[in-house]
């Protein structure tokens, strides 16, 4: 049965971006508080200002503004874009090469500080270094099965450590010292520190793209075989039931309590409380899903679009309108993490008594008494 989670919100439409020049194609997407970026095929960065505005009736929509679009000068798509805020940075990955650019202008530094040989990266978003004003970056190297790891600066570059991988990676995440790595057949933990791997489930990255997210401290997400989303640990256990996705899942985000995965012809949504999927949305041509700093935002070529979560008090409450008792006390539970603890003892007293009247109303007088008491 479905709840109704998100909202699909439209961000950027494509006369914005590309007017009447049909052969643009969004590569990829990155945003930073109120700034969107986009690398595109034809090896431009577009920059826009995003605006949230709440009509009176409570509905949301998004005024994206465009402050300007840079071509970084090659014929080659703009593949991964990674905003580091505290250095005011864009790192920006395009024809295996990093380049460092100002946040604000899309202008490079004048160091031309840049890391080479780069198949795709990640930022370590639990650093080990504790310089603030530095970020850990991760790459797959064009190097056969190897990982670098550099510290980034305002204006330079520093490698930190080369490790080598007992099969060719394509997908890693990080966090700390672990990283969890897709390699050719299978998933593992590699500590880069101290070289200690563990494997953790076979997988064919030749059938399909593998995920790898980290989703928390020293926890990530990852599309495991049969159609399964898995978590695991660094310690290569997992402690949440997987989630059922379907074969072809292209991307994966978490918004807590939900997982959002999407596939050619849907997005949906599994609440990571009771593994349950709440919500489907049809949405045809996505290739991109990725959530900043709670932010969800999907992307087909042409298109950006953000999944605006309902307030988890509205979904309670829808639940608990159609008899849905133990879903509404499983997300009330769920939602502790979320609310200040004042408000939610209150509102948890309120969903109790409301549950225990739908109980008392079905006959149900012993659980009634429990959600009563």
């Amino acid at each position: 049965m479905s709840v109704k989670a998100f909202k699909l919100v439209s961000a950027v439409e494509r006369e914005m971006l590309m007017g009447d020049k049909n052969y643009i194609n969004i590569e990829c997407i990155e945003c930073c508080g109120k700034n969107l970026y986009i690398g595109t095929n034809d090896c431009f960065i577009y920059h826009f200002l995003l605006d949230e505005k709440i009509s009176t009736a409570g509905k949301i929509t998004f005024a994206a503004t465009k402050q300007l679009h840079k071509y970084l000068g090659l014929k080659k798509p703009v593949s991964e874009l990674k905003a580091a805020s505290a250095l005011t940075r864009l790192l920006v990955l395009c024809d295996n090469t990093i380049t460092l650019v100002n946040m604000m202008n899309l202008e490079p530094v004048p160091t031309g500080a840049r890391i080479k040989g780069a198949v795709t990266f990640t930022l370590n978003e639990n650093p080990v270094s504790g310089d603030p004003f530095c970020v850990e970056v991760c790459i797959i190297s064009v190097k056969r099965r190897t990982i670098q790891m550099y510290m980034v600066f305002e204006d330079r570059v520093q490698i930190v450590k080369e490790v080598f991988t007992p099969e060719q990676p394509c997908a890693v995440a990080v966090d700390g010292y672990y990283l969890c790595l897709a390699l050719t057949t299978q998933y593992i933990i590699l500590n880069y520190n101290t070289g200690v791997s563990q494997d953790l489930f076979p997988y064919c990255s030749d059938e399909k793209r593998p995920i790898v997210k980290r989703i928390g401290r020293q926890e990530f997400l990852l599309a495991g075989p049969g159609g399964l989303g898995m978590f695991a640990t660094v310690d290569g256990i997992s402690q949440r039931a997987p989630v059922h996705w379907s074969e072809n899942v292209i991307g994966a985000a978490l918004c807590f309590p939900y997982v959002v995965a999407l596939d050619d012809e849907f997005i949906t949504v599994h609440s990571m409380l009771d593994q349950q999927q709440k919500q489907t949305l049809p949405f045809k041509e996505g290739h991109i899903l990725q959530d900043f700093e709670g932010k969800v935002i999907v992307a087909t070529n042409k298109g950006v679009y953000i999944l605006v979560p309902l307030p988890l008090e509205k979904q309670i409450q829808d639940l608990l309108a159609s008899h849905r008792v133990e879903e509404a006390l499983v997300l009330a539970k769920g939602a502790r993490r979320n609310i200040p603890k004042e408000k939610f003892q209150v509102m948890y007293k309120r969903i109790l008594q409301q549950a225990g009247f739908i109980q008392f109303a079905q006959l149900q007088f012993l659980e009634a008494k429990e959600l009563f008491r």
